[in-house]
Protein backbone atom coordinates (compact mmCIF):
# COMPACT_ATOMS: atom_id res chain seq x y z
CA UNK A 1 0.00 0.00 0.00
CA UNK A 2 2.99 2.35 -0.35
CA UNK A 3 1.32 3.99 -3.35
CA UNK A 4 -1.17 5.34 -0.78
CA UNK A 5 1.12 5.75 2.22
CA UNK A 6 4.04 7.57 0.58
CA UNK A 7 2.06 10.53 -0.90
CA UNK A 8 0.16 11.05 2.35
CA UNK A 9 3.43 10.68 4.27
CA UNK A 10 4.83 13.62 2.28
CA UNK A 11 1.64 15.56 3.03
CA UNK A 12 2.01 14.99 6.78
CA UNK A 13 5.73 15.86 6.57
CA UNK A 14 4.95 19.12 4.77
CA UNK A 15 2.28 20.01 7.35
CA UNK A 16 4.76 19.30 10.17
CA UNK A 17 7.37 21.58 8.59
CA UNK A 18 4.72 24.25 7.98
CA UNK A 19 3.29 24.28 11.51
CA UNK A 20 6.38 23.13 13.47
CA UNK A 21 3.95 21.23 15.69
CA UNK A 22 3.20 17.55 15.22
CA UNK A 23 -0.21 17.73 16.94
CA UNK A 24 -1.43 20.62 14.77
CA UNK A 25 -0.08 18.90 11.65
CA UNK A 26 -1.88 15.69 12.60
CA UNK A 27 -5.18 17.56 13.12
CA UNK A 28 -4.94 19.28 9.72
CA UNK A 29 -3.91 15.97 8.15
CA UNK A 30 -7.02 14.24 9.55
CA UNK A 31 -9.30 17.04 8.29
CA UNK A 32 -7.76 17.04 4.79
CA UNK A 33 -8.10 13.27 4.61
CA UNK A 34 -11.82 13.41 5.45
CA UNK A 35 -12.35 16.14 2.83
CA UNK A 36 -10.59 14.01 0.20
CA UNK A 37 -12.91 11.13 1.07
CA UNK A 38 -16.00 13.38 1.05
CA UNK A 39 -17.31 12.24 -2.40
CA UNK A 40 -17.21 8.57 -1.37
CA UNK A 41 -18.70 9.43 2.02
CA UNK A 42 -21.52 11.35 0.30
CA UNK A 43 -22.30 8.38 -1.96
CA UNK A 44 -22.38 6.03 1.02
CA UNK A 45 -24.55 8.43 3.05
CA UNK A 46 -27.04 8.90 0.21
CA UNK A 47 -27.41 5.14 -0.23
CA UNK A 48 -27.77 4.62 3.53
CA UNK A 49 -30.47 7.29 3.76
CA UNK A 50 -32.41 5.71 0.90
CA UNK A 51 -32.26 2.34 2.61
CA UNK A 52 -33.46 3.90 5.88
CA UNK A 53 -36.48 5.44 4.16
CA UNK A 54 -37.46 2.06 2.68
CA UNK A 55 -37.55 0.17 5.99
CA UNK A 56 -41.36 0.35 6.50
CA UNK A 57 -42.05 -0.90 2.99
CA UNK A 58 -39.42 -3.63 3.30
CA UNK A 59 -40.99 -4.82 6.55
CA UNK A 60 -44.43 -4.84 4.88
CA UNK A 61 -43.03 -7.04 2.10
CA UNK A 62 -41.46 -9.37 4.67
CA UNK A 63 -44.83 -9.85 6.37
CA UNK A 64 -46.65 -10.29 3.06
CA UNK A 65 -44.23 -12.91 1.69
CA UNK A 66 -43.16 -14.46 4.98
CA UNK A 67 -43.60 -17.97 3.56
CA UNK A 68 -42.25 -17.35 0.06
CA UNK A 69 -38.64 -16.24 -0.04
CA UNK A 70 -38.50 -16.15 -3.83
CA UNK A 71 -41.41 -13.71 -4.12
CA UNK A 72 -39.95 -11.68 -1.26
CA UNK A 73 -36.63 -11.40 -3.11
CA UNK A 74 -38.38 -10.41 -6.36
CA UNK A 75 -40.57 -7.81 -4.61
CA UNK A 76 -37.55 -6.40 -2.76
CA UNK A 77 -35.54 -6.05 -5.95
CA UNK A 78 -38.52 -4.41 -7.67
CA UNK A 79 -38.77 -1.90 -4.81
CA UNK A 80 -35.05 -1.14 -5.03
CA UNK A 81 -35.30 -0.58 -8.79
CA UNK A 82 -38.33 1.69 -8.31
CA UNK A 83 -36.50 3.81 -5.73
CA UNK A 84 -33.13 3.72 -7.52
CA UNK A 85 -31.31 1.95 -4.68
CA UNK A 86 -28.37 -0.35 -5.40
CA UNK A 87 -28.37 -3.36 -3.06
CA UNK A 88 -24.59 -3.26 -2.58
CA UNK A 89 -23.89 0.38 -3.36
CA UNK A 90 -23.84 1.57 0.25
CA UNK A 91 -21.36 -1.11 1.31
CA UNK A 92 -19.13 -0.42 -1.69
CA UNK A 93 -18.87 3.32 -1.04
CA UNK A 94 -18.31 2.77 2.69
CA UNK A 95 -15.44 0.38 1.95
CA UNK A 96 -13.53 2.96 -0.10
CA UNK A 97 -12.74 5.22 2.91
CA UNK A 98 -11.83 2.12 4.91
CA UNK A 99 -9.52 1.02 2.09
CA UNK A 100 -7.63 4.31 2.47
CA UNK A 101 -7.77 4.73 6.25
CA UNK A 102 -6.14 1.41 7.08
CA UNK A 103 -2.92 2.13 5.11
CA UNK A 104 -2.80 5.68 6.48
CA UNK A 105 -2.79 4.28 10.00
CA UNK A 106 0.78 3.16 9.24
CA UNK A 107 1.71 6.70 8.19
CA UNK A 108 1.03 7.83 11.75
CA UNK A 109 2.43 4.67 13.33
CA UNK A 110 5.76 4.74 11.40
CA UNK A 111 6.90 8.38 11.37
CA UNK A 112 10.57 7.60 10.65
CA UNK A 113 9.61 5.75 7.44
CA UNK A 114 6.85 8.04 6.13
CA UNK A 115 7.37 11.38 7.86
CA UNK A 116 11.18 11.47 7.75
CA UNK A 117 11.36 9.26 4.62
CA UNK A 118 14.14 7.05 5.93
CA UNK A 119 14.55 3.64 4.29
CA UNK A 120 16.73 2.38 7.21
CA UNK A 121 14.06 3.01 9.84
CA UNK A 122 14.53 -0.42 11.45
CA UNK A 123 18.30 0.10 11.83
CA UNK A 124 17.71 3.54 13.35
CA UNK A 125 15.32 2.01 15.88
CA UNK A 126 17.82 -0.74 16.75
CA UNK A 127 20.62 1.76 17.48
CA UNK A 128 18.40 3.90 19.70
CA UNK A 129 16.87 0.86 21.39
CA UNK A 130 20.36 -0.49 22.24
CA UNK A 131 21.25 2.73 24.03
CA UNK A 132 18.03 3.09 26.06
CA UNK A 133 16.73 1.21 29.06
CA UNK A 134 14.48 -1.76 28.30
CA UNK A 135 11.44 -0.16 29.95
CA UNK A 136 11.56 2.82 27.56
CA UNK A 137 10.44 0.67 24.62
CA UNK A 138 8.68 -1.99 26.65
CA UNK A 139 7.39 -5.19 25.05
CA UNK A 140 5.26 -3.50 22.42
CA UNK A 141 7.31 -3.52 19.22
CA UNK A 142 4.47 -2.22 17.04
CA UNK A 143 5.03 1.47 17.88
CA UNK A 144 8.80 1.53 18.30
CA UNK A 145 9.26 4.17 15.60
CA UNK A 146 7.09 6.61 17.55
CA UNK A 147 9.12 5.97 20.69
CA UNK A 148 12.43 6.27 18.85
CA UNK A 149 11.62 9.34 16.69
CA UNK A 150 11.97 12.00 19.45
CA UNK A 151 15.20 10.32 20.68
CA UNK A 152 17.03 10.66 17.34
CA UNK A 153 18.90 13.95 18.29
CA UNK A 154 20.36 12.12 21.31
CA UNK A 155 22.01 9.58 18.97
CA UNK A 156 22.85 11.98 16.12
CA UNK A 157 26.55 11.02 16.05
CA UNK A 158 25.78 7.32 15.72
CA UNK A 159 23.06 7.86 13.12
CA UNK A 160 24.59 10.51 10.83
CA UNK A 161 26.19 7.89 8.58
CA UNK A 162 23.02 5.86 7.97
CA UNK A 163 20.35 8.55 7.59
CA UNK A 164 19.48 9.67 4.08
CA UNK A 165 18.43 13.20 5.03
CA UNK A 166 20.41 15.47 7.42
CA UNK A 167 17.20 16.99 8.80
CA UNK A 168 16.29 13.54 10.11
CA UNK A 169 18.85 14.04 12.90
CA UNK A 170 16.55 16.71 14.37
CA UNK A 171 14.02 13.97 15.10
CA UNK A 172 10.33 14.61 15.65
CA UNK A 173 8.92 16.63 18.51
CA UNK A 174 5.65 15.03 19.62
CA UNK A 175 4.77 17.70 22.16
CA UNK A 176 1.23 19.08 21.83
CA UNK A 177 -0.42 21.24 24.50
CA UNK A 178 1.99 19.82 27.03
CA UNK A 179 1.19 16.20 26.09
CA UNK A 180 3.74 13.82 24.61
CA UNK A 181 1.86 12.31 21.65
CA UNK A 182 4.53 9.65 21.27
CA UNK A 183 3.87 8.22 24.75
CA UNK A 184 1.45 5.41 25.59
CA UNK A 185 -1.04 6.45 28.32
CA UNK A 186 -1.53 4.33 31.39
CA UNK A 187 -5.02 3.25 32.44
CA UNK A 188 -3.84 2.53 35.96
CA UNK A 189 -3.80 5.97 37.59
CA UNK A 190 -2.21 4.51 40.72
CA UNK A 191 0.88 3.63 38.65
CA UNK A 192 1.55 7.28 37.89
CA UNK A 193 4.63 8.54 39.63
CA UNK A 194 3.87 12.17 38.93
CA UNK A 195 0.42 13.73 38.66
CA UNK A 196 0.85 16.46 36.06
CA UNK A 197 -0.91 17.70 32.95
CA UNK A 198 1.25 15.50 30.67
CA UNK A 199 0.00 12.28 32.30
CA UNK A 200 -3.54 13.56 32.82
CA UNK A 201 -3.77 14.82 29.21
CA UNK A 202 -2.48 11.51 27.88
CA UNK A 203 -5.09 9.73 30.02
CA UNK A 204 -7.90 11.94 28.68
CA UNK A 205 -7.16 11.46 24.97
CA UNK A 206 -8.44 7.84 24.80
CA UNK A 207 -11.52 8.91 26.77
CA UNK A 208 -12.14 11.75 24.31
CA UNK A 209 -11.71 9.36 21.38
CA UNK A 210 -14.24 6.88 22.81
CA UNK A 211 -16.64 9.66 23.86
CA UNK A 212 -16.45 11.20 20.41
CA UNK A 213 -17.49 7.87 18.90
CA UNK A 214 -20.50 7.62 21.21
CA UNK A 215 -21.56 11.18 20.36
CA UNK A 216 -21.11 10.58 16.63
CA UNK A 217 -23.17 7.38 16.68
CA UNK A 218 -25.95 8.96 18.77
CA UNK A 219 -26.29 11.90 16.38
CA UNK A 220 -26.12 9.68 13.32
CA UNK A 221 -28.73 7.24 14.69
CA UNK A 222 -31.14 10.02 15.66
CA UNK A 223 -30.89 11.67 12.24
CA UNK A 224 -31.19 8.38 10.35
CA UNK A 225 -34.29 7.38 12.35
CA UNK A 226 -35.98 10.63 11.35
CA UNK A 227 -35.61 9.60 7.71
CA UNK A 228 -37.75 6.45 8.03
CA UNK A 229 -41.07 7.18 6.30
CA UNK A 230 -43.99 4.98 5.29
CA UNK A 231 -45.56 4.66 1.83
CA UNK A 232 -47.46 7.91 2.43
CA UNK A 233 -44.28 9.87 3.19
CA UNK A 234 -45.00 10.23 6.94
CA UNK A 235 -42.33 9.61 9.55
CA UNK A 236 -42.57 6.11 10.99
CA UNK A 237 -40.94 6.21 14.44
CA UNK A 238 -42.08 2.72 15.43
CA UNK A 239 -40.49 1.06 12.40
CA UNK A 240 -37.30 3.06 12.88
CA UNK A 241 -37.13 1.98 16.52
CA UNK A 242 -37.61 -1.72 15.75
CA UNK A 243 -35.58 -1.89 12.55
CA UNK A 244 -32.68 -4.32 12.33
CA UNK A 245 -30.26 -1.50 11.50
CA UNK A 246 -31.30 0.36 14.66
CA UNK A 247 -30.79 -2.72 16.80
CA UNK A 248 -27.34 -3.27 15.28
CA UNK A 249 -26.41 0.37 15.92
CA UNK A 250 -27.32 -0.02 19.58
CA UNK A 251 -24.89 -2.92 19.90
CA UNK A 252 -22.13 -1.04 18.05
CA UNK A 253 -22.77 2.06 20.15
CA UNK A 254 -21.44 0.22 23.18
CA UNK A 255 -19.00 -2.19 21.56
CA UNK A 256 -16.97 0.17 19.34
CA UNK A 257 -16.33 2.90 21.95
CA UNK A 258 -15.26 0.27 24.49
CA UNK A 259 -12.87 -1.25 21.95
CA UNK A 260 -11.58 2.23 21.10
CA UNK A 261 -11.07 2.96 24.80
CA UNK A 262 -9.15 -0.26 25.36
CA UNK A 263 -6.99 0.24 22.25
CA UNK A 264 -6.38 3.88 23.24
CA UNK A 265 -4.47 2.75 26.32
CA UNK A 266 -2.24 0.40 24.30
CA UNK A 267 -1.13 2.83 21.55
CA UNK A 268 0.64 6.22 21.46
CA UNK A 269 -1.49 9.30 22.17
CA UNK A 270 -1.03 10.55 18.59
CA UNK A 271 -3.36 7.85 17.27
CA UNK A 272 -6.04 8.65 19.85
CA UNK A 273 -5.84 12.31 18.82
CA UNK A 274 -6.04 11.27 15.16
CA UNK A 275 -9.16 9.15 15.79
CA UNK A 276 -10.76 11.87 17.92
CA UNK A 277 -10.35 14.54 15.24
CA UNK A 278 -11.55 12.18 12.52
CA UNK A 279 -14.61 11.37 14.63
CA UNK A 280 -15.47 15.06 15.07
CA UNK A 281 -15.02 15.82 11.38
CA UNK A 282 -17.04 12.72 10.42
CA UNK A 283 -19.89 13.87 12.67
CA UNK A 284 -19.88 17.36 11.14
CA UNK A 285 -19.87 15.90 7.61
CA UNK A 286 -22.64 13.46 8.51
CA UNK A 287 -24.85 16.29 9.81
CA UNK A 288 -24.16 18.36 6.69
CA UNK A 289 -24.90 15.51 4.28
CA UNK A 290 -28.04 14.49 6.17
CA UNK A 291 -29.44 18.02 5.97
CA UNK A 292 -28.48 18.28 2.31
CA UNK A 293 -30.16 15.04 1.22
CA UNK A 294 -32.98 15.51 3.71
CA UNK A 295 -34.15 18.52 1.68
CA UNK A 296 -34.38 16.33 -1.42
CA UNK A 297 -36.12 13.47 0.35
CA UNK A 298 -38.53 15.81 2.15
CA UNK A 299 -39.65 17.10 -1.26
CA UNK A 300 -40.20 13.50 -2.41
CA UNK A 301 -42.13 12.71 0.78
CA UNK A 302 -44.29 15.82 0.24
CA UNK A 303 -45.24 14.56 -3.24
CA UNK A 304 -46.01 11.10 -1.85
CA UNK A 305 -48.10 12.59 0.95
CA UNK A 306 -50.06 14.82 -1.47
CA UNK A 307 -50.75 11.82 -3.71
CA UNK A 308 -51.84 9.69 -0.75
CA UNK A 309 -54.18 12.45 0.49
CA UNK A 310 -55.68 12.83 -2.99
CA UNK A 311 -56.31 9.08 -3.20
CA UNK A 312 -57.88 9.11 0.27
CA UNK A 313 -60.14 12.02 -0.73
CA UNK A 314 -61.29 10.16 -3.86
CA UNK A 315 -61.97 7.00 -1.86
CA UNK A 316 -63.84 8.98 0.79
CA UNK A 317 -66.08 10.53 -1.89
CA UNK A 318 -66.79 7.08 -3.36
CA UNK A 319 -67.70 5.78 0.08
CA UNK A 320 -70.00 8.77 0.65
CA UNK A 321 -71.86 8.01 -2.58
CA UNK A 322 -72.11 4.33 -1.68
CA UNK A 323 -73.51 5.29 1.72
CA UNK A 324 -76.13 7.52 0.07
CA UNK A 325 -77.19 4.69 -2.24
CA UNK A 326 -77.44 2.27 0.68
CA UNK A 327 -79.58 4.76 2.61
CA UNK A 328 -81.89 5.30 -0.40
CA UNK A 329 -82.24 1.57 -1.06
CA UNK A 330 -81.78 -0.28 2.27
CA UNK A 331 -83.17 -3.54 0.87
CA UNK A 332 -80.61 -3.63 -1.90
CA UNK A 333 -83.20 -4.04 -4.69
CA UNK A 334 -81.87 -2.72 -7.96
CA UNK A 335 -83.72 -2.18 -11.21
CA UNK A 336 -82.60 -3.94 -14.36
CA UNK A 337 -80.69 -1.33 -16.28
CA UNK A 338 -79.60 -3.48 -19.20
CA UNK A 339 -79.51 -1.32 -22.34
CA UNK A 340 -81.11 -4.00 -24.51
CA UNK A 341 -83.99 -4.60 -22.13
CA UNK A 342 -84.58 -0.90 -21.67
CA UNK A 343 -84.92 -0.56 -25.46
CA UNK A 344 -87.36 -3.48 -25.59
CA UNK A 345 -89.41 -1.95 -22.78
CA UNK A 346 -89.56 1.38 -24.58
CA UNK A 347 -90.61 -0.33 -27.82
CA UNK A 348 -93.45 -2.16 -26.07
CA UNK A 349 -94.62 1.03 -24.44
CA UNK A 350 -94.64 2.81 -27.79
CA UNK A 351 -96.60 -0.02 -29.46
CA UNK A 352 -99.13 -0.06 -26.62
CA UNK A 353 -99.53 3.72 -26.89
CA UNK A 354 -100.12 3.47 -30.66
CA UNK A 355 -102.72 0.69 -30.20
CA UNK A 356 -104.56 2.71 -27.53
CA UNK A 357 -104.56 5.81 -29.75
CA UNK A 358 -105.87 3.81 -32.74
CA UNK A 359 -108.66 2.28 -30.64
CA UNK A 360 -109.65 5.66 -29.23
CA UNK A 361 -109.70 7.18 -32.73
CA UNK A 362 -111.89 4.34 -34.07
CA UNK A 363 -114.35 4.74 -31.21
CA UNK A 364 -114.56 8.51 -31.69
CA UNK A 365 -115.18 8.11 -35.42
CA UNK A 366 -117.90 5.57 -34.72
CA UNK A 367 -116.13 2.87 -36.64
CA UNK A 368 -116.44 0.50 -33.73
CA UNK A 369 -118.08 0.55 -30.37
CA UNK A 370 -116.27 0.21 -27.09
CA UNK A 371 -117.63 -3.31 -26.66
CA UNK A 372 -116.27 -4.34 -30.07
CA UNK A 373 -112.92 -2.74 -29.25
CA UNK A 374 -112.68 -4.84 -26.10
CA UNK A 375 -113.51 -8.01 -27.99
CA UNK A 376 -110.88 -7.25 -30.67
CA UNK A 377 -108.16 -6.47 -28.15
CA UNK A 378 -105.32 -8.95 -28.80
CA UNK A 379 -104.76 -11.48 -26.11
CA UNK A 380 -101.26 -12.45 -25.04
CA UNK A 381 -100.13 -16.02 -24.84
CA UNK A 382 -98.75 -15.68 -21.37
CA UNK A 383 -101.84 -14.14 -19.92
CA UNK A 384 -99.71 -11.34 -18.55
CA UNK A 385 -100.15 -8.19 -20.65
CA UNK A 386 -96.95 -6.57 -19.42
CA UNK A 387 -94.98 -9.75 -20.24
CA UNK A 388 -96.60 -11.19 -23.34
CA UNK A 389 -93.83 -13.63 -24.17
CA UNK A 390 -92.77 -14.79 -20.73
CA UNK A 391 -93.96 -18.32 -21.58
CA UNK A 392 -92.39 -18.35 -25.02
CA UNK A 393 -93.48 -17.12 -28.43
CA UNK A 394 -95.04 -20.47 -29.41
CA UNK A 395 -96.71 -21.19 -26.12
CA UNK A 396 -100.06 -22.94 -26.59
CA UNK A 397 -101.88 -24.05 -23.46
CA UNK A 398 -104.02 -26.53 -25.50
CA UNK A 399 -101.19 -28.13 -27.44
CA UNK A 400 -101.41 -31.43 -25.59
CA UNK A 401 -105.15 -31.34 -24.91
CA UNK A 402 -107.18 -34.29 -26.29
CA UNK A 403 -109.08 -33.45 -29.50
CA UNK A 404 -112.12 -35.31 -30.91
CA UNK A 405 -112.40 -35.14 -34.66
CA UNK A 406 -115.41 -36.21 -36.61
CA UNK A 407 -115.16 -37.63 -40.06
Amino acid sequence: MDFIRVPFGYLLSWLYQLTSNYGVALIIFAIILKLILLPATAKSKKSTMKMSRLQPRLQALQKKYANDQQKLSEATQALYREEGVGMGAGCLWSLIPLFLLIPLYNVVREPITYLLHEANADKIVEIIKAGEAAEVFGKNTYYQQMIAAPLIPKYAEQLKDIVAHPETLEGIKFGFLGIDLGSIPSFNVFAWKVYNWATIGAFLLPLLSAGGQVLSMLISQKMNNSLVTDEKGLQDKETAKNSQANQSNKVMMYMFPLMSLWIGFTIPCALSLYWFIQGLVSTAIDVYLTKKYRTIYDAEDAVRLAKAMEEEAIEAEKERLRAERRAANPDGITANTSKKKLQQQQQREQEAAKAAAAKEYAIKKGLITEEEAEEKAPSVMSGIPSRPYCKGRNYDPNRYASQNTEE
